[in-house]
């Protein structure tokens, strides 16, 4: 495949966006800065950004509780998602959601989820409405290895299968449920091969090959809008770090989380690529990942002066104003 300097860097951009984001929030958590808990998407960028490089700002994604990198790939902004991360007004929830309730409706980002499982029907129902709406939007529901064990699976899978709803679900297998490794849980070696058991497409894709996940997205986006139904695409990857920060990881070695990340980090295998064909410049990257460096830098800054939301505003933003019509 050909692509132009213009998208590459894009999703250069975005994949260092999402590291960055996550190393310094990573940072400061440990530093005591941030409150609650943190769950990081470092190892697994080009998935998010793969994957959401085929929507459009007007179709939809739902998240998990490790959320960071699906809404920065979806386009939400810097500043915003850390200001919501320290709790402060200025953030995408006014400080209310924290790090798992993330959410930008301006861009078809639905919000993380610190329910296991529970991206599947807010994505379905998101598609039977685009479909009855007829408007050509697609959703996008991102879930675990683990998640895939839910009942919630198979009931939002069947649902879109047997409707051909316009929704994909992206399993990204990183091998690891919080602290019990997918082998002892699953009784496939892919979970790819559920979607037979619905009629509907299984693909399976290096989930640290940004180009690899985009075509495969991409296809399984254009089939979706053209009323094809569903797809269910498994992007093999590994959980870099912890199920949460401060994660003792007692279950596996160092040696082992360093091999997989030396071995298969999307980032470097995304310059690489890049550079070796002649697409970018080594200081085409350089520059990417100094300007993201110094957003981060300045969104941190800026969260830290930004003011907590008041107390009388505890029960405010609970229900639509006028109750539901």
């Amino acid at each position: 495949m050909n692509y132009d300097a213009e998208f590459l860097r894009y999703l250069y951009r975005r994949m260092v966006s999402i590291r960055l984001f996550e190393e310094k929030v990573g940072e400061l958590f440990l530093a005591g800065e941030l409150p609650g808990f943190v769950h990081l998407y470092i190892g697994e960028e080009a998935i998010a950004v793969g994957v959401c490089a085929s929507l459009t700002d007007r179709d939809y994604i739902t998240s998990t509780h490790r959320g960071h990198g699906h809404c920065l790939a979806k386009g939400a902004q810097i500043l915003p998602m850390m200001a919501e991360i320290y709790g402060k007004k200025a953030g995408y929830c006014k400080g209310k959601g924290g790090s798992m309730h993330i959410a930008d409706f301006t861009v078809g980002m639905l919000g993380a989820n610190g329910v296991v499982g529970g991206g599947y029907n807010l994505a379905v129902g998101a598609a039977l409405a685009a479909k009855m709406r007829q408007t050509g939007q697609v959703a996008v529901c991102f879930f675990g290895d683990g998640a895939s064990n839910r009942g919630t699976f198979h009931e939002g899978i069947n649902m879109a299968a047997a409707w051909k709803l316009p929704v994909i679900f992206v399993n990204e297998n990183n091998q690891w449920a919080s602290t019990t490794p997918c082998h002892t849980t699953t009784a496939i070696e892919n979970i790819a091969d559920r979607a037979a058991g619905y009629g509907i497409p299984g693909v399976i894709v290096d989930g640290n090959d940004a180009f690899a996940v985009y075509e495969t997205a991409r296809q399984a986006v254009e089939r979706a809008r053209q009323g094809g139904g569903p797809t269910l695409i498994e992007a093999k990857t590994y959980r870099i770090k912890g199920h949460f920060v401060g994660d003792p990881e007692m279950y596996r070695t160092k040696a082992e989380v360093q091999k997989h990340f030396d071995e298969n980090d999307p980032l470097k295998n995304f310059a690489k690529k890049v550079t070796a064909a002649k697409w970018l410049k080594q200081a085409d990257l350089d520059a990417i990942q100094a300007a993201v460096a110094a957003e981060v830098a300045q969104a941190v800054e800026e969260a830290r002066r930004a003011p907590y939301p008041e107390d009388g505003e505890l029960f405010d933003d609970l229900y639509a104003e006028g109750g539901l019509k």
